[in-house]
């Protein structure tokens, strides 16, 4: 992709991005994610029923009044984007592929986050880390966020999902917010996902394409796997065959979403020709109402 085309893309994406995350700041971000902890904010007077555990007796002392601390949540988090770019994303029959559709979620909830005045880092990985941006704050940290992830050339078709899962764990010190964008076409991630969710926020978010789950009636097909290259004939009149596909796909994703829920994760699935936003803000609507009786 020559400058000129990629400066006008990254742009193309801020304006979306922009416009659809003031829709999910408003509509749930902000109460969806806990803040790192309580930090003192002020003293003020005693009030009958105020917590005497709270009482500055320093203040108290110095004053001759009763006089509590007052602590407020601390806000800021650390959100960390974990971006597939393995051979199978690169696939849509929709109007965009995987990789296209998962480059805008990230740019929506990185202009979401920074909104929130939070931190925002990326992994970019294949069967490889590909490539690390420690988390920052700022618009023109996540205009090179979007420039990378558009401009990405993978040494890797793979996944390892689970070196990457690692990766995350080994680099973040503190506790994070961690969405792992992928279609999740890899195996034995499972420890590394609950070893990084013991720790960390973790929501998976699952990206695929119809044709995934819904095999056409078209003939003789010659696919081929995006990641192996192995190719194989398919006789897609065989009604025995669509059904059968469309069991694989379902039992796939609902294998993924209950490993995630015994990690202790959260796990969104969003199709391509999905709107994300809609999806999202029910999504965040449903956290808001577990952060709040937590």
């Amino acid at each position: 992709m020559q400058t000129a085309d990629l400066l006008k893309k990254v742009r193309k994406i801020e304006i979306k991005a922009r416009g659809l995350s003031s829709h999910l700041f408003t509509g749930g971000y902000h109460s969806a994610f806990k803040g790192r902890g309580m930090s003192f904010s002020e003293v003020r007077l005693y009030y009958p029923g105020d917590d005497v555990r709270a009482i500055d007796w320093n203040v108290t002392a110095r004053t001759g009044e009763p006089y509590i601390k007052v602590f407020e949540e601390e806000r800021e988090n650390t959100v960390m984007l974990l971006v597939d770019l393995s051979g199978s994303t690169a696939f849509g029959s929709h109007a965009q592929f995987k990789e296209e559709y998962l480059t805008e979620l990230c740019a929506v909830l990185a202009f979401s986050a920074i909104a929130n005045n939070d931190k925002v880092g990326v992994v970019l990985f294949s069967d490889r880390i590909e490539l690390f941006i420690p988390p920052k704050k700022g618009k023109q940290h996540i205009l090179r966020i979007i420039r990378e992830i558009l401009s990405a050339k993978p040494s890797g078709r793979g996944t390892d999902l689970a070196g990457a899962l690692r990766f995350m764990h080994n680099v973040l010190k503190k506790r994070s917010v961690c969405f792992l964008l992928s279609d999740f076409l890899a195996d034995r991630y499972e420890d590394a996902l609950r070893i990084l969710a013991n720790r960390h926020d973790c929501i998976g978010i699952h990206c695929w394409d119809m044709l995934e789950r819904d095999l056409p009636d078209v003939g003789v097909l010659r696919v081929a796997d995006a990641e192996s290259g192995e190719q194989a004939w398919l006789d897609t009149t065989s009604t025995r065959l669509r059904h059968q596909y469309q069991h694989t796909f379902e039992v796939h994703r609902s294998a993924t979403q209950a490993m995630f829920r015994r990690a202790g994760a959260d796990f969104l699935s969003l199709c391509t020709n999905q709107p994300y936003v809609r999806a999202l803000l029910r999504f965040f609507a449903q956290r808001s109402k577990i952060v709040a009786h937590g």
